[in-house]
């Protein structure tokens, strides 16, 4: 299988899945427990129907659009995920050059393998980071004052992570971080030898925003992983939350947010956006899928926040329903992540050129040539439809 027969999400997925020792892919592709949230993400997609007009000129089509605070060429944005050189030796780098040349924002995780001053340099597109508070309110302001020096945009909150969920597979596959050849992994590696000379030659693949202080501590530790649970603080609240919007004092969102309420509170404390997540169901399993919370939410902000749907999306289309139910952007993390794993680069161009592709079509096909011309009147829950026959 080559990545020019890959034709959608995926099938690039199956060639990720080929190229990728066990663990690493999957790492990407679990959940957590019973993955039922997981599953439930992308399928209820299924429940929401979409209504075109006809008769509508579609020559031009114009994904243009503004989320915070940034002109991008498309409502689709790169979503935080850790630990990105586990799936090809060029890692974030990769992902944030692919982002720039489709006109997004790449958004840096708090675990990452390159530092947030490296990839603040690699690119002039716009990049968010997303960041945890953490017990040592040092380290958090840190990172802030790091990405004010390194021109990021935008910060994002992650709420949803007090502890890591249960992640089985990694469990089944032997899956640690840093990657180590145990014997519950060893012949998938060794099946897998330009990923491993890859490991094995390159750069050591570490927490890289942290790395000095892990070196620094003054109990060793069992694992990188270690070092970084130890600081997710379970006592975070509202009030810390509002204290650093206001540190920040630019574009911020809060991700991990499912239910009105919380929403609200986020606009309370002067968010700018929230974004609608379960952590693509790699947490609290049996939380609802994000496109059901989503009416909800968009009622209860009134517009007071930007709305960004996460989890879940595998297709074009399913951009086009969030955008319909009234999201202002979509974020995809293992669209990219299996693109990244089955060719690097030019993978990530390609899962992000299926995308864009996918919307543009559906957009001509639902007769809309504008992105702002996406309402609820082109979408309906199939119950609805179903009650009315």
């Amino acid at each position: 299988m080559k990545l020019k027969h890959c034709h959608n999400i995926n099938d690039l997925r199956r060639l990720a899945k080929r190229r990728l020792p066990a663990p690493m892919f999957h790492y990407i592709d679990g959940g957590a427990d019973d993955e039922i949230s997981l599953r439930r993400n992308t399928d209820a997609f299924s429940d929401y129907e979409l209504l075109p007009r006809t008769l509508i000129d579609v020559e031009h089509i114009n994904t243009q659009t503004t989320v915070l605070g940034q002109d991008l060429d498309w409502p689709v944005i790169v979503a935080p995920t850790g630990m990105s050189r586990l799936f090809h030796h060029d890692g974030e780098l990769a992902v944030a050059k692919a982002a720039q040349n489709f006109g997004t924002m790449y958004s840096l995780s708090t675990v990452s393998t390159c530092d947030i001053e490296t990839v603040g340099k690699a690119t002039v597109g716009p990049k968010m980071f997303q960041i945890y508070i953490h017990r040592d309110r040092g380290l958090t302001s840190e990172f802030v004052q790091r990405c004010k020096d390194s021109g990021y945009k935008a910060l994002c909150l992650t709420v949803d992570m007090p502890v890591a969920g249960n992640r089985e597979r990694d469990l089944v596959t032997g899956m640690t971080i840093p990657p180590r050849f145990s014997p519950s992994s060893i012949l998938s590696f060794a099946l897998h030898p330009y990923w491993s000379a890859n490991k094995l030659f390159r750069k050591k693949i570490e927490l890289a925003n942290v790395v000095e202080k892990i070196r620094a501590a003054k109990e060793p530790m069992g694992s990188i992983m270690e070092y970084a649970n130890s600081q997710f603080d379970r006592s975070v609240n509202w009030t810390d939350a509002e204290h650093l919007v206001q540190q920040w004092h630019g574009p911020f969102a809060i991700k991990g947010i499912v239910t009105a309420d919380d929403a609200i509170r986020a606009a309370e404390i002067g968010a700018t956006a929230v974004v609608v997540s379960n952590h693509a169901g790699r947490q609290l399993d049996g939380a609802p899928a994000t496109i059901d919370c989503l009416p909800s939410i968009v009622d209860a902000v009134g517009g007071r926040v930007e709305i960004i749907l996460d989890s879940g999306i595998r297709r074009g289309s399913h951009v086009v329903k969030a955008l319909a139910l009234g999201a202002n952007a979509c974020m995809v993390g293992r669209p990219y992540l299996y693109g990244l794993g089955a060719a690097g680069q030019i993978g990530v161009e390609h899962a992000l050129g299926l995308l864009r592709s996918e919307l543009e079509r559906t957009m001509a096909l639902l007769g809309c040539s504008d992105i702002g011309a996406i309402s609820r009147a082109h979408i309906q829950h199939c119950n609805a439809r179903i009650g009315h026959s």
